[in-house]
């Protein structure tokens, strides 16, 4: 086992506020606040970036753009199960896509390095959420 698992130190209450403040950080567009809660060299994986972006410089340029388009969207986390890592955190998402909201459920692995987060794993069935995108570009 690699020795720097040993740093996430947590408890379960710790855990949890950590989650629900990281989520937090996903609404209102400020990526230069959100990217804070991951180590440099992280690894960051999402339906859109399958093969992962590493490190500041990749992840920060990714999340200026997602959080643009969608300011006004909403996290909140329906569990938490610890892990020898980290967790793994089960999600809702509200989205609002046009005149639409799309409510989304999904998980994330999340393993810490101390109390920053250094892989993040995001899985979704996104389905819903690229069909109504495409629906407002129609209109």
């Amino acid at each position: 086992m690699d020795s720097h698992w040993k740093e996430v130190t947590m408890d379960n209450i710790e855990l949890a506020e950590f989650c629900s403040e990281w989520l937090e950080h996903w609404t209102g567009n400020m990526p230069e606040k959100l990217i804070k809660f991951y180590t440099e060299d992280a690894l960051y994986i999402d339906p859109a970036n399958r093969n992962g972006l590493r490190g500041h410089k990749e992840i920060l340029p990714y999340f200026e753009k997602i959080l643009a388009v969608y300011p006004d969207w909403t996290w909140e986390p329906l569990e938490i199960i610890p892990t020898e890592k980290g967790c793994i955190l089960k999600w809702e998402c509200t989205i609002p896509v046009g005149g639409r909201i799309i409510n989304e459920k999904g998980l994330d692995i999340v393993e810490l390095r101390g109390r920053r987060i250094c892989r993040n794993e995001v899985y979704f069935d996104q389905t819903r959420l690229v069909a109504a995108i495409k629906k407002q570009k129609r209109v």
